[in-house]
């Protein structure tokens, strides 16, 4: 049985990303990028689908004991596990370094205190946990092939297969280290080479120690805005610069719910802020790699802009089950894919937009193909605003007008006004400043409960939605308007869980479906709790903003990671992990409290 969502660290190789428990087994790898096949997917089972464990011998068959300290090194994406035993101490070093060549995984042993038995279980299952490879040794190597695939398990320790598992047993004594890698080849390729655990170990953590040096904030709460950057880093695929928002699929919202969504792609949403955050963090390199990558994504074609891609542009990601996967505790259907790609979110315009801006406001270099797509993208939402869209939670219902969507075309043309006003670009300057008036005035005059003083889900819709908190960060109305503090504090009455945090929206509605056209409920939504903590700073109430953001950074697991959501009921992280659209907002209101002085001692 899989660990509970936060008993999981995430390293990984800016192509692919593993998920480590807390007891040593590796329950989720997909070889060799983040939207390929996992070799293992126990995550998503059972241990028939795949796991690599290591950890102390303990004797019995089931899973061991979890480790009694982990940590990463410093700030990097190498883990240290530790486990205390009668017999001694015994660390797991456990990384995978930047790619240049095969991808790898690799575990190094080190014996602390006394002489500890050991044992790894390595079972290697290729596509999702369907196929069983073929697994046999090539001179001193094992290596498991089916299909197009290949891994090649490399260690100086004695193996042995028994019931399709591969197994070593061995003992550590203080100061010795036994290395495993594992290594993804093609099957008709030569076979990898033999890694060098000891050098790669020093080159991963060279790698971070020069990227972290980078991150321009110095604030309060530095150690979680960069653990967060580390984990936006860690999403990003480096031959690309798209960037995942998330490297898992189908864990879900509910538990034991169909809210279950494979995240292994790129949102234009989720990418634009994350890019936004990075700039506004000092990683302009990232940005200028995001660019590239909307650019050649969008090619010649933006009058049909996906809202996501595959993380080199792909622009098929159809939706299919896996109907031999149970699920994670139970939660099935297990998806891969999305069909989300097709829908229309009028929102992603605006955030596109706007990440274009900021990066030419902080200095990225020009590129005209760029300012190009920003003319193009503003005469496509001139055409289109005012048309109903499935709004940025994807509802899979019937499109409506959602006030987070027109505010967010707002947004597009405004940031696009403004650059024609700097001189940047050429356009209608006087109709689209027309056009951006008459958005505004459609979204307050349609948009707006003037008896509860709020904002609302939808034209003619009572439901509240927390995207409105977005409102005065966007720039569309002052923070002081009666119409914001209205709505912050409607969300806050409307929207909050028990604990202070916030729902997307109100899931319950008629015929057991929700207003999103989905049975079931789904935790507090993190991005949407950060949101709330932003406005309330920047309407006042800075000591409430700082309350909350802190109560927010108490939910991280112990490595300062973040899921999807948080399940208040059963006060757990919920869906996939970890999550950039939970790490972006934590990076923002850092920034903005910070910047206001509104943090504790």
């Amino acid at each position: 049985m899989a660990g509970r969502i936060e008993d999981y660290a995430l390293i990984g190789d800016m192509q692919t990303a593993a998920l480590v428990c807390r007891d040593g087994t590796v329950d989720w790898l997909c070889l060799p990028r983040f939207d390929s096949p996992a070799v293992f997917a126990g995550l998503l089972g059972t241990e028939e689908h795949g796991f690599w464990r290591m950890g102390p011998a303990n004797g019995s068959q089931g899973r061991p004991v979890p480790a009694d300290r982990r940590r990463y090194r410093g700030d990097s994406l190498v883990l240290e596990s530790e486990w205390d035993t009668p017999r001694g101490t015994v660390r797991v070093i456990d990384f995978m370094p930047p790619r240049d060549g095969a991808p790898q995984l690799i575990r190094i042993v080190e014996g602390v205190s006394g002489r500890v038995p050991m044992r790894s279980e390595l079972r290697m299952r290729f596509s999702y946990g369907w196929v069983v490879p073929w697994v046999h040794k090539i001179d001193d190597r094992t290596v498991a092939v089916a299909g197009p695939d290949s891994v090649w398990l490399d260690t100086a320790a004695e193996t042995y297969g028994k019931d399709l598992t591969t197994y070593s047993d061995f003992t550590v004594s203080p100061g010795e280290r036994i290395a495993f890698t594992i290594s993804w080849e093609p099957s008709h390729k030569r076979p990898p080479a033999v890694a060098d655990p000891e050098g790669s170990l020093e080159a991963t953590e060279e790698f971070w120690r020069e990227w972290v040096e980078h991150c321009t904030y110095h604030g309060p709460y530095r150690d979680a805005v960069v653990r967060s950057l580390i984990t936006l880093k860690a999403l990003t695929y480096a031959p690309t610069g798209g960037i995942v928002a998330a490297p898992t699929t189908s864990l879900p919202e509910c538990l034991g719910g169909v809210r279950n969504w494979d995240y292994r792609f790129t949102w234009l949403r989720d990418a634009a802020i994350t890019l936004s955050s990075l700039l506004r963090t000092g990683y302009r390199e990232e940005a200028r790699a995001w660019r590239e990558w909307l650019l050649r994504a969008v090619a010649g074609d933006p009058e049909n802009l996906q809202i996501m891609y595959g993380i080199a542009g792909e622009r098929e990601l159809g939706e299919n089950e896996l109907n031999w996967l149970p699920g994670y505790e139970n939660s099935r259907p297990v998806r891969v894919g999305n069909g989300a790609a097709g829908q229309l979110q009028l929102d992603v315009y605006g955030e596109v937009t706007e990440a274009l801006h900021l990066a030419h406001m902080t200095g990225l270099a020009r590129n005209d193909y760029a300012s190009l797509l920003q003319l193009k993208l503003i005469q496509w939402v001139e055409k289109h605003w005012d048309e109903p869209d499935e709004g940025i939670w994807e509802v899979r219902g019937p499109r409506r007008h959602f006030v987070h969507s027109k505010v967010m075309t707002w947004v597009a043309v405004d940031r696009t006004v403004k650059l024609i006003e700097a001189g940047d670009v050429d356009g209608p300057l006087e109709r689209w400043r027309d056009l951006r008036e008459t958005i505004h005035r459609d979204v307050c005059e349609k948009g707006y409960d003037k008896e509860r003083n709020t904002f609302t889900q939808s034209y003619g819709s009572q439901e509240l939605d927390a995207s409105l908190l977005l409102i005065p960060q966007m720039g569309f109305l002052p923070p002081d308007d009666k119409r914001v503090i209205g709505t912050i504090e409607a969300i806050q009455r409307e929207l909050s869980t028990e604990d202070g945090f916030v729902l997307r929206y109100p899931t319950s509605g008629a015929d057991d479906l929700g207003v999103d056209g989905l049975e079931g409920e789904e935790g507090a939504f993190l991005a949407c709790s950060f949101w709330l903590a932003d406005d309330l700073a920047m309407i006042g109430r800075v000591d409430e903003a700082r309350k909350l953001f802190e109560k927010l950074l108490s939910l991280r697991n112990d490595l300062g990671l973040l899921a999807e959501e948080w399940d208040p009921k059963a006060q757990r992280q919920v869906g996939n992990f970890p999550q950039a659209f939970s790490h972006v907002p934590l990076i923002d209101t850092a920034l903005r409290l910070t910047a206001s002085g509104a943090y504790g001692g």
